[in-house]
């Protein structure tokens, strides 16, 4: 009985640590990654669709790269954008690239560190090879 105590109380540690480890709150940095990730593809997938409004095509275009101290400025550009306000899609997109702007310059302003300041990276991003499968 007393392996099966030990067992037992040794697993019950181990879960509990595991669990701890998973609720960790999300750094700064790590929640404006993971939100300009959210953001850029909610994009990709905006652009793609069939069913959007036309003035999807006309938008400013949407990469986002937390390094490039320019994405502020097309961050606000692209909330700043006065079409498309009746496209669900765009407005909750807009909502979250307004959320990601606030979170960038007012909570996280000491966490992050920008390591370029090239515009043009953000219109025209060079994008990782794809990998042959």
């Amino acid at each position: 009985k007393l392996p099966t105590m030990k067992m037992l109380l040794s697993l019950t540690v181990l879960l509990s640590a595991a669990l701890l480890a998973n609720a960790a709150p999300p750094t700064c940095y790590s929640r404006v990654l993971s939100l300009s990730k959210e953001i850029t593809e909610s994009f990709k997938e905006l652009q793609t669709s069939k069913d959007v409004d036309s003035c999807v095509e006309m938008l400013p275009t949407l990469y986002l790269d937390i390094h490039n101290y320019c994405v502020l400025a097309k961050l606000r550009d692209f909330v700043a954008y006065p079409r498309c306000e009746r496209v669900l899609e765009v407005s909750e997109l807009k909502e979250k690239a307004r959320s990601l702007y606030t979170i960038m310059i007012s909570y996280c302003r000491r966490d992050l560190v920008f390591l370029t300041d090239d515009c043009s990276a953000l219109e025209n991003p060079v994008l990782p090879p794809i990998e042959p499968s």
